[in-house]
């Protein structure tokens, strides 16, 4: 299924994305839903972060090549870190360009959607807490990066992740999903979800021994190699098989 979170009008909701528009859902899809017989035309509806997480955790350096164009050595266990829930957006916000740094970067992500609370999960027993997957820019400010030798500040600014357009609840990182990352149509990251070091169900028992992951937590999975810097008016989006789109605007303050 292709699930959206969506305006139309004032209303905000759930739905169930349809050839001809989006199906609607009353409730939350990770507490209780029910189908409506309303159908929303594409026309009439607003795209959102098609979830609202308590926290999003992140990993670094999981792939070979990215860590490589970094100067860094590929990570023994998993390297994480958090984004606040601040920072997220959905498709086609903008992404504000802040005047602490002068070298924002692109990162495109699979993100892990969960679906049910998750504490000490073995690696075998991971699927059964993912509710699907996702697309996400972990946007950067690559010079405060470096310069703080921490992640918080460079990766947290509000707006620093967006996420999109939809979830996807059938898919498996481990087919080969093509991820792609393009800046006004120009390819900057190009590799497969097969490529991680750390695959998803690793990269939940190591995170999920340290902390809880509640329903609608999000996981992102690391990047490929190719970020690079952007400026404000440029368009950046993040494609993944199965997943879509997510296409957002870097904007000045």
């Amino acid at each position: 299924m292709k699930i959206v979170r969506f305006r139309t009008g004032n209303d905000i909701a759930y739905g169930l994305a349809e050839a001809a528009g989006v199906t609607v859902y009353q409730g939350s899809p990770f507490v209780a839903w029910e189908a409506t017989e309303t159908l929303v035309p594409w026309e009439a509806v607003q795209l959102l972060s098609p979830v609202i997480p308590s926290k999003v955790v992140c990993v670094g350096r999981n792939y070979e090549e990215h860590a490589a164009e970094l100067g860094n050595e590929v990570p023994e266990e998993p390297i994480i870190f958090l984004k606040p829930a601040t920072a997220v957006i959905g498709p086609d916000a903008g992404v504000v360009y802040p005047r602490q740094t002068t070298n924002l970067h692109h990162e495109a992500e699979l993100a892990v959607v969960i679906g049910r609370i998750a504490r000490h999960v073995k690696a075998e027993d991971v699927g059964r807490h993912i509710f699907g997957y996702t697309a996400a820019n972990d946007i950067t400010a690559r010079d405060l990066q470096q310069k703080d030798v921490q992640f918080t500040r460079a990766k947290g600014f509000d707006t620093f992740c967006p996420l999109g357009p939809m979830i996807e609840t059938e898919l498996d990182p481990l087919e080969r999903l093509a991820i792609v990352c393009r800046v006004n149509g120009e390819v900057r990251q190009a590799a497969f979800t097969a490529d991680m070091v750390f695959g998803v169900a690793e990269l939940l028992e190591f995170i999920t021994a340290v902390m809880t992951l509640l329903p609608g937590d999000v996981v992102l999975t690391g990047t490929p190699s190719g970020v690079g810097p952007m400026v404000p008016g440029d368009v950046v989006e993040v494609e993944i098989d199965g997943v879509g789109i997510l296409a957002n605007r870097i904007v000045s303050r």
